[in-house]
């Protein structure tokens, strides 16, 4: 699932195509995506033309003129594409769900293979409404060591799954979860209230090394992601336990392992990671 990483590299090669072009027609070919009625959404965007391209933890937002912005919610399989060429011919949009014709004569394209994506246009106070029931930015400077560590200490949760609530904190999914919990050297079993303050501190850096990084390298593409100009993100050959379950750890060589909880995957370095303060 594209996760924060994705949704900037996106964001930043999306700016230049699109910014200052005005949306003509908007084209819905599957409505499911939309959390809105297709009549509504498709009157409220029409005319309008994209000022600014931006993202709030995995969505990317277009900010139009007016107040009013397209929220697009990524999912499992999404793709925001503009075409006329700048699209690889190896990653067309074979899935387009919401066409967007501009006045330029191209076009900007969600492409959406399982279709768990969401397109939506709100104005500014419904906008506001939604992200403030989101966690804090992990790269803004507002979020620091000791904020993680308070946020932390009022839960019992696993501290992967608490990385994972968009509510605690907005951008990070299982990948760079799993990986900033390997760089802080912490169990992603391990209760969130018990991680000390220097270890919250650790994965605060972690976090951040590890987000960076990935945007650095224009995110992770396991299978469906790709950048606005259709390229694959090349942080894959990167990831140190994500999906490495039985490899050697590249710190100590000792085996990674795979634990299920919460429904998702979790990879670690037992040796690395040491089990103390898990939920049993």
């Amino acid at each position: 699932m594209p996760e924060l990483p994705e949704a900037e590299t996106i964001v930043r090669g999306l700016r230049p195509a699109v910014v200052g072009r005005t949306i003509r027609a908007t084209q819905v070919l599957h409505s499911d995506v939309l959390r809105e009625a297709r009549a509504r959404f498709t009157r409220r965007v029409r005319g309008r033309r994209i000022v600014e391209v931006g993202r709030r933890g995995k969505n990317v937002l277009l900010q139009l003129d007016g107040g009013r912005l397209v929220a697009v919610n990524l999912g499992m399989t999404g793709r925001l594409l503009p075409t006329a060429g700048r699209v690889s011919e190896t990653a067309p949009a074979a899935h387009p769900a919401v066409r967007f014709r501009l006045d330029d004569g191209e076009a900007l394209v969600f492409d959406d293979t399982r279709r768990f994506g969401t397109v939506e246009c709100l104005d500014q106070d419904e906008w506001h409404r939604r992200s403030r029931r989101m966690g804090p930015e992990p790269l803004e400077a507002t979020f620091t060591g000791s904020l993680l560590h308070v946020r932390l200490r009022a839960s019992r949760t696993p501290v992967r799954s608490w990385l994972l609530d968009q509510r605690k904190i907005a951008g990070i999914g299982n990948i760079y979860a799993n990986e900033a919990l390997f760089v802080a050297g912490i169990h992603p079993q391990r209760r969130a209230r018990s991680v000390s303050r220097s270890e919250a501190r650790a994965l605060h850096r972690g976090i951040r090394q590890v987000l960076r990084s990935a945007i650095e390298s224009g995110g992770t593409t396991l299978r469906d992601y790709r950048t606005a100009s259709g390229e694959e993100g090349r942080y894959a050959r990167r990831l140190r336990v994500y999906g490495r379950d039985g490899e050697s750890c590249s710190r100590c060589r000792n085996e990674i392992h795979r634990v299920v909880f919460g429904g998702r995957s979790a990879f670690y370095c037992p040796e690395c990671q040491p089990r103390r303060g898990t939920r049993v």
